[in-house]
């Protein structure tokens, strides 16, 4: 009589799960460390589309084609078509900034000089004081000034591509939105971009 021990066969079903297993196991060793953080990655950007195409355009808030935004001071509204007809250079200021400080100084001799062929507008974003008190030092009693609001009180700045402070938004005569400056900008590179986006020799 033979004493060799009979092995008991392993049916196929099981031997084909375990090699099932062991090849996805296989393939999540392979998956690149990088991986997962694209798909977070993704996943984040597609919140934010979301978020934007939920929160924005249209609202006369946030959209710098047409902007319609509460006087700093008062009930009135500082709107981008009541100005058709002329073009609008819109200089956003903070009553802490002291690159607006730097700037305003000429803002206000060449738009003293413009008036009545350019119309310039001032709008307080990012403030955290007083934003009377920028205008005012500078002696700009003319200009319409506005209060940028929002979630973050500063989406029209936002909207226009700003980062930091000041920025300038530059509209043609039919509210068109033609250029903006991120940034400081001195009195004679104001005076060449009027001239070179409104053909007005200043």
């Amino acid at each position: 009589m033979s004493s060799r021990r009979q092995r008991t066969p392993t049916p196929r079903s099981a031997n084909r799960r375990e090699h099932q297993a062991a090849t996805a196991g296989a393939q999540r060793r392979r998956r690149p460390w990088w991986a997962a953080g694209v798909v977070g990655v993704a996943a984040l950007i597609g919140l934010a589309v979301l978020a934007g195409s939920q929160s924005g355009g249209g609202s006369g808030v946030s959209d710098p084609a047409a902007f319609d935004l509460p006087a700093v001071e008062g009930d009135a509204r500082v709107r981008l078509a009541d100005f058709k007809g002329n073009p609008v250079v819109v200089n956003f200021f903070a009553s802490w900034c002291t690159a607006c400080d730097f700037e305003l100084p000429g803002f206000a001799r060449v738009s003293d000089e413009l008036r009545g062929q350019v119309s310039f507008v001032g709008v307080a974003a990012l403030e955290t004081g007083d934003p009377m008190t920028m205008p005012e030092r500078h002696g700009i009693t003319w200009w319409p000034l506005a209060r940028d609001i929002g979630s973050r009180g500063n989406d029209l700045h936002a909207a226009l591509g700003g980062r930091g402070m000041p920025i300038t938004a530059y509209y043609d005569d039919t509210g068109n939105l033609l250029d903006v400056d991120t940034g400081a900008i001195d009195e004679a590179t104001l005076r060449e971009r009027i001239t070179s986006l409104y053909q007005i020799e200043v």
